[in-house]
This record gives structure tokens, C-alpha cells and sequence, in this order.
């Protein structure tokens, strides 16, 4: 699955250097799949039946699923850039979020890094939770217990993380939040994408008419990240990361083994 991961990495990559003002979701996307039929893979979120995209791209109060468009984004936005690809059979699957500032407002360009920091680290805190869980679902005693622990923000429940593989969305499920269940052994030859979403208010949403773009009710801004983690012999690895997450997880004591 290292192919795939990379591939998805370059996706990501590719957005994060071109996102700004002015930038329509539309174009991120032609960036994504360009990127990632350059390593030779595909974008795998169009194997989704009904879906044409590379990304998905979630603007402000829009959480997950949505289909980007030709709106530029405008100083002041938040946008979660969510991609995968597949590659010789395999899925790698990665997100992350860019926070547009807006000089007029500083205040509100801050307080929306501010989710956005807290999303990215409560992710490394459950990824550096894997490399020494027992079972899968400690990771999401990780997950909320940072954000609980640094923010009043709320841990939407019913969009988690999964197992990746063969298809992009395989179980396990990975939960975000504590649950009675411990789930599954962490032993070698589990990979899951660990997937914090949060909301800086409250966690219901609603499906929009499209069918996909899911907003919160509220009205509450939110950030996602992801990444796709392999547990193996030697420790844990970050597929869609190029270092491997080794700059998420050397300041958190956790050392990425690279995949014999």
C-alpha cells in the first residue's frame, strides 16, 4: 500500500501548494488528479457510484462529502481537502485543512487556524495512540480526549474513521470518541486512516440536496484530517505521508519504522 499512499500524499501536496484566494475547489481538483495519475494510480473517490470527482472539498460549515465547485474561495473560508487514490489494487486515502486568512478580520482567521490546529493534532495523538494501543478503539480515547482537553469543540460521531485495503472504506470502523467496545487486536497488517472531524459547535448535520455534501446543522465551522496508518512488524508507518509522519510523531515520542 505504499504506492497508493504516496500517490494520495502528491494529491495533497499539490493542493496545499495552490490553495489561496480566488482558487475554486473545481481547480484544486484537476490539481489532485493530475498528481495522482502522475505516480500512475487513480483517483479512487470516483469508483464511488454517482460520484465524478477527485476531492472532496468542504468549505466552512460544509463537514464531509462535499462536491467541490467553481465558487473561489474567499479570505475568511476554511476548507477540509479530503482525496484518495488506487494503485495496483491498493487505496490510500488522506485529508487536510487550509484556513484562506482574511487581513480585515484577523480575529476570525485565528480562531479558524485554532480549529484547524486542534483537528490535525487530536489526528497525530490518535495515530501515535496506534503505535502502542492493544486494541483499535483506544485510538478514539486519544482523539476526543485532546480535543476535550484543548477546546470546547465537538467530535462528530457519525462520520469516522476505517479500514483501507482492497476497497477505500473497509472495516474496522474507527471511532473518534470513547465507546464501550474495545475493538479489534492492533497487530501487524492492520491499516486504518485515522479521520478526526470536528465542529466548533455543535455536531448534528444534515445531508444536503445533492445527495453528498454533509453540512452542520448549526451552522458551526469545521476542519478534518486524515491520514492512512499501517501497523507492521517493526511499528507503525504513515503511508500518506512522504516522511512516513515522522514530523507529527518524533515530537510525541513515537518513532515511524519504515515497511521492510
Amino acid at each position: 500500500m505504499i504506492e497508493p499512499g504516496l500517490a494520495t500524499a502528491a494529491a495533497l501536496a499539490a493542493m496545499r501548494g495552490a490553495v489561496a484566494a480566488g482558487v475554486t475547489p473545481l481547480e484544486l481538483d484537476a490539481l489532485a488528479e493530475e498528481a495522482i495519475r502522475a505516480r500512475g494510480g487513480a483517483p479512487n473517490f470516483m469508483l464511488e457510484p454517482g460520484y465524478r470527482h477527485t476531492i472532496c472539498a468542504n468549505v466552512n460549515e460544509h463537514v464531509v462529502h462535499g462536491i467541490p465547485t467553481d465558487r473561489p474561495l474567499a479570505p475568511g473560508d476554511i476548507v477540509a481537502l479530503d482525496a484518495g487514490a488506487v494503485l495496483g489494487g491498493w487505496n490510500g486515502d488522506a485529508a487536510f485543512t487550509a484556513v484562506i486568512p482574511d487581513p480585515r478580520d484577523p480575529e476570525r482567521t485565528a480562531e479558524l487556524q485554532r480549529l484547524s490546529d486542534v483537528t490535525e493534532q487530536a489526528m497525530w495523538r490518535g495515530i501515535a495512540r496506534l503505535a502502542t494501543a492493544k486494541h483499535l478503539n483506544e485510538v478514539g480515547e486519544a482523539v476526543s480526549g485532546y480535543v476535550r482537553g484543548h477546546s470546547d469543540y465537538g467530535v462528530l460521531e457519525d462520520y469516522i474513521g476505517h479500514g483501507i485495503g482492497r476497497s477505500m472504506h473497509e472495516d474496522p470502523p474507527v471511532f473518534n470518541v470513547p465507546v464501550h467496545r474495545r475493538g479489534p487486536e492492533v497487530k501487524p497488517g492492520l491499516v486504518v486512516a485515522i479521520e478526526p472531524i470536528i465542529s466548533a459547535g455543535g455536531i448534528d448535520t444534515d445531508i444536503e440536496d445533492d445527495d453528498w455534501t454533509v453540512t452542520i446543522s448549526d451552522g458551526s465551522m469545521s476542519a478534518q484530517w486524515e491520514h492512512s496508518v499501517a501497523v507492521h512488524a517493526g511499528g507503525i508507518w504513515v503511508l500518506t505521508a512522504e516522511d512516513g509522519g515522522a514530523a507529527g510523531l518524533e515530537p510525541l515520542g513515537i518513532t515511524p519504522v519504515p515497511i521492510p
